[in-house]
């Protein structure tokens, strides 16, 4: 039976629990959420989405009266955050975003929120997860997760590599047409007896790329490594990164690759949802021990065709960029 203990200075009394523990149930987390500011930044994510669009629409978007959303579209254009072009009665992101990106990109925004994402699907593979971007013509290691130090020869943070071989052809196919034909004009240089120099087949590769989703590579930069590898989108639907699990063959004997796939295409996508994309299809959860099972090395039997999930159509802004 309960006891009463009486609390000093106010003459209360506060139940005692039964088995002598003085422990209080944990004070449910505040809200410190402002709802004027979750409003402007869903009017913002809808602008990065369909701008330049009409009020209706991006109120629509954001799910807001047109009356707040045009309120917040004036004070944002006070500021330089958006600009309306008054003829066509169009609204489109403004310059001083441009600044914030830059910021961003210099503070290392990408790599951070990522890096969550990575270490989860680094545990649940059992292999070193990255995460590289295009810069030019060039790919950059920009946030590894490493589960077994051993790896770390295949990259390192900083680390740049041309597009054309590995996960970075994944970068490549989704890169500008300029740029995918400058990179093809070049003399591509051969890592191992694996690697793609041929600039037709590469650029063949490329829509088949797109078309599938996803890329899993063998000993193509580094001999006796393969990489599993998908792409990650940021609010405007734009391409801005690969994640990937990189492990030696002799661990990436078929059909592990492709069981590992279903969980890099998860980590894709939840990244992309951190950076502000829309999936259309929730992605299955990381943790899921079917999930795991499948990824193990022993893994053994059928492999569940990978439901690669469906994103936005890519917008025209990107901070990421």
């Amino acid at each position: 039976m309960a006891q009463a203990s009486r609390s000093k200075g106010n003459g209360r009394t506060r139940p005692r629990p039964a088995n002598g523990s003085h422990e209080q149930p944990a004070p449910a987390p505040r809200d410190y959420s402002i709802a004027a500011v979750g409003r402007a930044l869903d009017l913002l994510e809808a602008l990065s989405r369909i701008g330049p669009a009409p009020l209706a629409a991006l109120a629509e978007a954001a799910r807001c009266t047109r009356t707040a959303g045009f309120r917040l579209l004036r004070t944002l254009e006070a500021r330089g955050f958006a600009i309306q072009d008054e003829a066509r009665g169009m609204w489109r992101l403004g310059a001083r975003w441009g600044v914030l990106g830059r910021a961003a990109a210099e503070q290392g925004a990408l790599a951070a929120t990522a890096m969550p994402v990575l270490a989860t699907l680094g545990k649940a593979s059992g292999e070193n997860a990255y995460l590289r971007i295009r810069d030019g013509l060039e790919s950059e290691t920009v946030a590894i997760y490493q589960t077994d130090p051993g790896l770390r020869l295949y990259s390192e943070v900083g680390k740049r590599q041309p597009l054309h071989a590995g996960s970075s052809r994944l970068l490549l196919a989704h890169a500008p047409e300029a740029v995918q034909t400058q990179v093809l004009a070049q003399r591509l240089p051969r890592f191992t007896p694996a690697t793609r120099t041929d600039a037709a087949w590469i650029a063949a590769d490329l829509p088949r790329i797109r078309a599938r989703g996803y890329l899993i590579t063998t000993d193509e930069v580094v001999a006796g490594a393969a990489t599993v590898a998908a792409p990650v989108r940021d609010a405007s639907g734009q391409i801005v990164a690969v994640i990937s699990v990189s492990a030696p063959t002799m661990r990436m004997r078929p059909p592990r690759p492709r069981a590992l796939l279903p969980i890099v295409l998860d980590a894709a996508a939840r990244l992309s949802v951190a950076l502000g994309a829309r999936v259309a299809e929730p992605a299955a959860r990381l943790g899921d021990p079917a999930r795991k099972a499948t990824a193990s090395p022993h893994a053994s039997g059928g492999v569940p065709a990978p439901a690669i999930p469906a994103l936005v159509s890519p917008g025209q802004h990107s901070i990421f960029r």
